[in-house]
């Protein structure tokens, strides 16, 4: 039988209708999500997803393990070390060649699917891990001779896969270790014994809306409080680690969403401030807020950028570096630097270059001896100025993909993504490669390293090992 010409439109009115349905998805989706540069793996789900499904606070359970604190020297205790830095000041030989095994191998563990790096002090390691049998976020304090587990704490939270879950590095001092999980929780832990002091749900609590691969937003302890950048009803806030009362809050009329940057603090001019890189729907800026009392001090929209991954670097006593990457190709990276007068603080972009000079996709570029040190979008370890010109290259023939790097004893450790770890001399004459090695299995190593003593702290998507990298 011959088909009738309504027949035949039937079909094509769901053809159309199902474009128009993808072009309205399409162009109607938040930036981030929509960028090039994508990191691999993943189910397609937006990471703020369900993210405030969970009760605004959460009954935690403590576990003791058989783990002792070790009796050794070394101290990571927060992201990027002490000074913020990624470089280690450990009076320590470190070995400048590896034979053809690499640095020995002193314990190994299992870990949650994740990029979460450790924090070390007294002989504690510390880690925001993600149990995904039992759905829930665990702060894991291990002993740094053996990585045996001395305690945990979890709490439920349920987290599908989207690139990994854990990402961020704990804050510790002798007394409390703040944690921020995947969807926003923030935990105050007594950092000897694990005991719960207390909790923020950021995005019950302050409207926080969790960032494309869940939040990478590092904790800070300054001064016995918790900083923090919730980016929701209030920009950033200090909490004090003893009760957990609020010291002040800084508010957020700009309506500036979290990015996956943390918080850095500097002083300059007689004050003391954190300076954070915000987003919103027209890219966000950079902020100055005082440790004092949460003034914002300064502010600017010189740097604007969606996809913010880097920690801002603190160039000396008056400048800032900044970089990024995914596709905004405009914004590779850019020099701030702030003048006083009168009592106020003003800013000034000293260059903006393009992602075909430098830019960044995950980790924070090292400030060394007078010169910038990252691993650039085309997988290049590059030297720059401080104008943001280029020193030198490793050249397409020693790529490093979005590993993290860190520099102790005047050399770099450079990871890459398949977990072979290579030693690079931190100096602005060239690349000089002095040894290399696998140290991971070699799927997506891409967390922060940590060194205590003279042990490095390295892992992979499921697995964390602590190296020997002293001179034998």
């Amino acid at each position: 039988m011959k088909k009738s010409f309504v027949a035949d439109l039937i079909p094509m009115a769901f053809a159309v209708a199902g474009v128009a349905s993808l072009m309205y998805l399409w162009f109607s989706a938040d930036a981030a999500v929509s960028v090039q540069e994508r990191l691999p793996g993943g189910d397609g789900r937006p990471a703020n997803a369900g993210a405030g499904d969970e009760a605004i606070k959460i009954q935690g359970t403590l576990t003791k393990g058989v783990g002792v604190p070790a009796d050794l020297p070394g101290a990571w205790p927060r992201f990027r070390g002490a000074a913020y830095d990624a470089i280690s000041t450990e009076e320590v030989s470190f070995s400048r060649t590896w034979p053809a095994e690499g640095p020995r191998l002193l314990w190994s563990i299992e870990v949650g699917e994740g990029y979460a790096g450790a924090a070390v002090l007294e002989g504690r390691v510390y880690l925001l891990d993600y149990d995904q049998v039992g759905q829930a976020d665990v702060v894991r304090c291990l002993s740094l001779n053996d990585g045996k587990e001395i305690w945990r704490y979890s709490y439920p939270v349920k987290i599908k896969r989207f690139h990994g879950m854990s990402r961020t590095v704990p804050a510790v001092t002798d007394k409390y270790v703040v944690t921020m999980g995947p969807k926003g929780h923030v935990t105050c832990l007594d950092s000897k014994t694990g005991e719960f002091k207390w909790m923020l749900n950021l995005v019950k609590e302050y409207g926080t809306v969790i960032p494309q691969w869940y939040a990478a937003q590092c904790p800070l302890i300054d001064d016995g409080k918790a900083i923090i950048a919730p980016a929701g009803s209030v920009l950033m806030m200090a909490v004090d680690c003893a009760t957990g009362a609020t010291v002040w809050q800084t508010p957020n009329p700009d309506k500036w969403v979290m990015t996956h940057s943390s918080l850095v603090p500097m002083e300059f001019g007689g004050n003391r401030f954190y300076i954070y890189c915000g987003g919103s729907t027209d890219a966000g800026g950079v902020v100055g807020v005082s440790a004092k009392d949460g003034q914002v001090l300064w502010k600017t929209d010189q740097w604007r950028v969606r996809t913010n991954v880097p920690m801002p670097v603190v160039i000396g006593p008056d400048r800032i570096f900044l970089s990024a990457g995914y596709g905004q190709y405009d914004f590779g990276c850019t020099m701030l630097r702030l003048t006083e007068s009168g009592g106020q603080i003003a800013v000034t972009s000293e260059f903006i270059h393009p992602t075909s000079v430098f830019s960044t996709m995950q980790q924070t570029p090292i400030f060394y001896n007078g010169n910038i040190y990252g691993v650039r979008m085309d997988k290049q370890l590059v030297c720059l100025d401080l104008k943001g010109e280029v020193v030198w290259t490793s050249t397409s023939a020693n790529t490093f993909g979005s590993g993290s790097y860190a520099i102790a004893g005047g050399v770099l450790y450079v990871m890459d993504d398949e977990g072979v770890l290579t030693l690079v001399e931190a100096s602005p004459s060239g690349y000089n490669q002095l040894a290399k090695a696998k140290v991971l299995d070699g799927i997506e190593s891409w967390g922060p390293m940590a060194f205590a003593g003279r042990r490095l702290i390295v892992r992979d998507l499921n697995r964390m090992v602590c190296l020997d990298i002293a001179g034998q």
